[in-house]
């Protein structure tokens, strides 16, 4: 007979498990499974809410290349590269900003717990991005360093995620009315 002696490998994944819970439960995640998600739309919304985060981190952690890359301006790229804190500053907020709108599109789709006001607030991310994306003309002479390939590709990305954002939200509409759900 063996002796069945945990090894420190299964004691070890065992202690993150217990000191993760709390935050598995908060994100409704029970017993190492999400609730099911029924909603594709609002899941791609958030995965490209989390990809864009991301690539707005990179510019914070890479500097005036990746802001150059982006084509966020060369004078963000310059400021970057002189270590002022504007561009962190207004990156990081964007990184915050599409990292709650990633959360709220995986609350509509029941993929996390339901977050507070989350039929209202998919209506607003869904109109921020659709907004944004098609009032770039106007907004272009505000930045007048962003490159037209820049508002173009950064344009349809945000009709894309409002179009994500919003069909997923029009057929999630009765279920974001329940309380509890």
């Amino acid at each position: 007979m063996k002796n069945k002696m945990p090894n420190k490998a299964s004691q070890r994944d065992s202690q993150t498990a217990t000191l993760c819970l709390p935050l598995l439960a908060a994100l409704g995640i029970h017993g190492g499974k999400m609730h099911s998600a029924s909603n594709k739309y609002l899941l791609a919304a958030a995965i490209c809410c989390f990809a864009a985060a991301l690539a707005h981190l990179g510019c914070i952690v890479f500097g005036g290349d990746w802001y150059r890359f982006f084509g966020a301006g060369e004078q963000m790229a310059r400021m970057a590269e002189q270590g002022l804190w504007y561009p962190t500053i207004v990156t990081s907020v964007i990184v915050m900003v599409l990292l709650v709108w990633a959360l709220y599109g995986l609350s509509g789709a029941g993929a996390i717990k339901r977050l507070p006001l989350t039929k209202l607030a998919l209506i607003l991310i869904a109109s921020i991005f659709l907004i944004r994306g098609v009032s770039f003309v106007g907004l272009m002479p505000m930045f007048p360093e962003n490159s037209l390939t820049f508002w173009l590709i950064s344009s349809g990305i945000c009709l894309f995620i409002g179009g994500l954002f919003a069909l997923g939200s029009w057929q999630q509409w009765s279920v974001l009315g329940v309380k509890n759900a």
